[in-house]
């Protein structure tokens, strides 16, 4: 990861944060999606199941099978996920558009059905996740990459409390990183175009 890097593309010329500086589906990422405040169930389940895809792997390679993971993983549908069994696990060991690793694939699964049981007691998974910040983003002022923390108390608070539900996958910086991507914390860079703009979004959520 670099620091903020000016780089073509809508907007044209912009200021990114250095880490956006890869292929396009990477820099339109980061453009939509990165740090908007995700207050639905689907899109926190989207992004739980990706990110704990993602533990020793880089984020682009979860990308390029984001898709991938739509279709094996019923949309992102927790009920449908949860209710899987051994034999969906064996059918998706053999498909190539998704990291083929069984822990990780039986995880998903298990999360799934954690995942619902959390939005059952709380009326949605996504009151219980937001509950951590009482409902208000935490907003960041970086100026380099290097500042940006792997993890942070909050994330370490969190992640304590998923393990305890009993998620896999799922430790500090899988939840920093999901935080991130889901809006809890604005990490854009000051100097990022995105900055103010999901730091309006999060004020006004």
């Amino acid at each position: 990861m670099g620091d903020v890097t000016r780089q073509p593309g809508p907007p044209a010329q912009v200021a990114r944060c250095g880490w956006a500086a890869g292929p396009e589906m990477t820099i339109r990422y980061h453009d939509e999606e990165w740090g908007v405040p995700r207050r639905d169930d689907s899109g926190q389940f989207e992004f739980l199941t990706l990110e704990s895809a993602q533990a020793g792997l880089s984020w682009n390679t979860i990308l390029k099978k984001r898709e991938g993971y739509r279709r094996c993983f019923a949309g992102f549908n927790p009920e449908k996920v949860a209710a899987f069994t051994q034999r969906d696990v064996e059918r998706l060991m053999k498909d190539a558009a998704i990291v083929r690793n069984r822990k990780k694939i039986e995880s998903a699964i298990a999360n799934a059905r954690i995942f619902l049981d959390i939005a059952a007691k709380h009326g949605g998974f996504s009151n219980w996740f937001w509950g951590f910040v009482d409902g208000r983003p935490v907003q960041n002022v970086w100026k380099d990459m290097r500042e940006v923390p792997a993890t942070s108390p909050l994330s370490d608070a969190v992640a304590k409390e998923m393990k305890r539900l009993g998620f896999k996958f799922m430790g500090s910086v899988i939840v920093y990183a999901h935080m991130q991507a889901t809006g809890m914390v604005n990490d854009h860079l000051t100097g990022c175009f995105r900055y103010g703009r999901v730091r309006a979004l999060s004020e006004g959520g």
